[in-house]
């Protein structure tokens, strides 16, 4: 497969991925923002939105007030935000058209379809009221595209580039998303364990839709660190930072097996593997969440340039 292909593929995965996880993300930060104001919480969430899809410093440039209208027409219609909804879209439907023959019919249809919905709504949001069919159409969209390739894709390069992009970028985003809940959102003077610190764990695994696979491997009331357990070590829950290396792992070695060569993305990825099979969650809280979540970012980020000195350049 030549690079610019893979490439394209690639970054599809990745971009669609964003796209679904920032809906995800508006729609948890409407209800952290919900709640009383005595908590002191709902400019703070906003304030978490911004740092969860790294936009702090290019939201402040502009000068805005962090509050819920103009974040979010920032992440979701923006065409001045590269990590914007909109812009995600556009930037996957302009790599899934430049490799539209390795895609099926039903793929390249959920992403052309998503494009002209957004596309047509404009650059501003009209209203609060417009927010959620937009949040809707774009996980419906990605959730479609993620069926239409598992069901009718040939299981070949093409399938694997495109679900390395969505792991990689799905493990970041995961890491992030611990992170910030673990730094920002829990005012100052607010106990942990207390009933706000209750709520934003809930809210967290809701935004990954993990509510209910937390009650079925946990069984008991929503802590913490079981939360931080669930979303980094248990593999059961796809968008757990090991169940993301482990698609990394695999779709590598499957690469590796078609063209007979591994590289540098192989050992990196074999060591972040090794890393997450090789710790507990005791561990990881004795030497710090922060310190883990930020060394992990770091090193998933090394990780993506590598694969793309690899295979896309």
């Amino acid at each position: 497969m030549l690079s610019r292909t893979a490439s394209n593929l690639y970054w599809m995965g990745r971009y669609l991925e964003r796209a679904d996880f920032t809906a995800r993300l508006i729609e948890a930060t409407q209800r952290l923002a919900a709640l009383p104001s005595s908590y002191g919480g709902a400019s703070n969430a906003w304030e978490s939105a911004l740092a969860a899809t790294w936009m702090t410093h290019a939201y402040a440039a502009r000068g805005l007030p962090i509050a819920e209208a103009p974040v979010s027409e920032f992440l979701t219609l923006d065409p001045s935000n590269p990590s914007s909804i909109r812009c995600c879209l556009d930037t996957a439907r302009a790599n899934a058209r430049s490799v539209r023959t390795a895609l099926t019919e039903e793929g390249w249809e959920a992403i052309n379809s998503a494009w002209i919905e957004i596309s047509r709504l404009g650059v501003h949001l009209d209203g609060r009221e417009a927010l959620a069919p937009l949040l809707d159409l774009v996980k419906h969209a990605v959730s479609a595209f993620e069926g239409a390739a598992q069901r009718t894709m040939l299981r070949g390069d093409a399938f694997w580039f495109i679900n390395l992009g969505s792991a990689i970028e799905r493990a970041d985003n995961s890491a992030r998303l611990l992170d910030v809940k673990y730094h920002l959102l829990l005012p100052r003077g607010e106990a942990v364990g207390g009933s706000l610190d209750y709520f934003q764990w809930t809210t967290i695994l809701r935004t990954v839709s993990a509510m209910t696979a937390y009650r079925w491997v946990y069984r008991d009331s929503v802590k913490p660190w079981l939360v931080a357990d669930l979303l980094i070590l248990n593999r059961q829950i796809p968008r757990s930072l090991a169940s993301c290396y482990d698609e990394i792992r695999r779709h590598l070695d499957l690469l590796a097996s078609n063209s007979g060569k591994r590289g540098p993305a192989h050992r990196l990825a074999s060591a972040g593997h090794a890393r997450l099979g090789n710790t507990d969650i005791d561990a990881i809280f004795a030497s710090g969440l922060h310190e883990f979540l930020t060394k992990f970012i770091v090193d998933n980020n090394k990780l993506g340039e590598a694969i793309a000195e690899q295979y896309l350049f």
